[in-house]
């Protein structure tokens, strides 16, 4: 969310913690993609997860020769994010699971095993230079406090933690579009009965916003710029409190809304299907740009139609940053990577498990992930 202050603009971008219930179902589908990718590289899944109240559930189609335990993955991932009391009437022992997941449609599967598209739409790439990790200042905060939070809970830094919550970061930028400030903070953590609000808020203060702010060079906003559980208190984490759905959460998942985003949500999906694998080839070519110093700015448009290997858009916007022409950027597109699914799939090397990796705070920016290499070939 932008406004303009002065001759300064303000950019919000939020982010969640891996226990959200959004998160969670988005843990759970990816958990389930790595397992049958790893005895069936060439399997085809589209998997979704809804946790609600004491309830756990999938949705879907898979193709593949993988046999796994779909209930045992389920409850060891939510345990992993711990969701280990019953009284907070989501568990991962005691809440019921069902699946209603089932063979994937012939008419989708005679497309896709022809190195197709698993199905149409658009997808969009983002990079920049804000961030050692070429992505937006704000969307980098969130991340970063959301990672935090995860980690004061996980290492009892901060032991009256419970597995849920959400940072919000605004960020101020000159008249030049450089950012020079974060103007607001924002978080939301579910504690303990025993710990009052203020100390939620001088513990997140000191043990989540001051190191993570240090980090990234910023000085702490004023006192009334802080807000820490704005409800005054969150006592109950999870599905209880608001039920989850894989693929909500794709403008986290993506640029914080800094940049377009297509349609299609990532987790739970193979790559065949370009809403995924699409995406995450525009953020690599985008990022190589970037990182090549051929613009400082860019954003990379692709569309697929399914069933049909080659996108039917390729487009490149430097927001008039380049340093080189567009025939130039185009070139530099070509050599970096075959946007054909397959040519998408091999380069980057995708029907791996590698998916958990990407379920919580973004897909991008993360340097172990393949779309993330900078290779500098021009």
């Amino acid at each position: 969310m932008t406004n303009t202050v002065g001759d300064s603009t303000l950019f919000t971008s939020e982010s969640v913690c891996a226990g959200h219930p959004d998160k969670m179902a988005d843990a759970v589908s990816d958990a389930l993609v790595d397992a049958i990718l790893r005895q069936d590289p060439h399997a085809r899944t589209g998997i979704e997860t809804v946790v609600g109240a004491n309830q756990i559930s999938l949705f879907g189609e898979v193709k593949t020769t993988a046999k796994i335990d779909f209930e045992k993955i389920v409850r060891d991932k939510i345990e992993q994010l711990g969701y280990t009391n019953p009284g907070w009437k989501f568990s991962a022992k005691e809440s019921n699971f069902t699946s209603f997941v089932h063979q994937q449609s012939p008419e989708i599967a005679m497309g896709v095993d022809a190195d197709g598209a698993g199905d149409q739409g658009m997808m969009f790439g983002f990079a920049c230079n804000e961030t050692p990790e070429l992505m937006p200042l704000p969307i980098a905060l969130s991340h970063a406090l959301t990672r935090r939070i995860d980690e004061c809970r996980e290492n009892r830094v901060l032991a009256w933690l419970r597995p849920d919550g959400k940072a919000q970061v605004t960020v101020r930028y000159d008249d030049d579009s450089k950012p020079v400030a974060a103007e607001k903070l924002v978080a939301a953590v579910a504690h303990d009965e025993e710990t009052s609000a203020e100390q939620v808020r001088a513990d997140i203060v000191e043990h989540v916003f001051k190191p993570v702010l240090r980090h990234y060079k910023l000085a702490l906003p004023a006192e009334h710029n802080i807000v820490v559980n704005g409800t005054g208190l969150w006592h109950i984490p999870g599905p209880e409190s608001d039920a989850g759905l894989t693929g909500r959460k794709i403008v986290v998942d993506t640029y914080g809304g800094y940049a377009r985003v297509g349609g299609g949500a990532f987790s739970g999906k193979d790559p065949s299907k370009v809403d995924r694998s699409g995406a995450y080839a525009a953020r690599y070519i985008a990022k190589n740009i970037v990182a090549a110093g051929l613009a400082t700015k860019c954003e990379v448009g692709l569309a697929y139609v399914i069933g049909q290997p080659k996108p039917l858009m390729q487009t490149i916007d430097t927001f008039g940053t380049a340093t080189v022409s567009e025939a130039e950027l185009y070139a530099f597109k070509d050599k970096l990577i075959d946007t054909s699914v397959k040519g998408i799939i091999d380069t980057l090397d995708l029907c791996r498990p590698i998916y958990s990796a990407t379920s919580a705070y973004g897909h991008f920016g993360k340097p172990e992930l393949p779309w993330e290499q900078a290779r500098g070939i021009f």
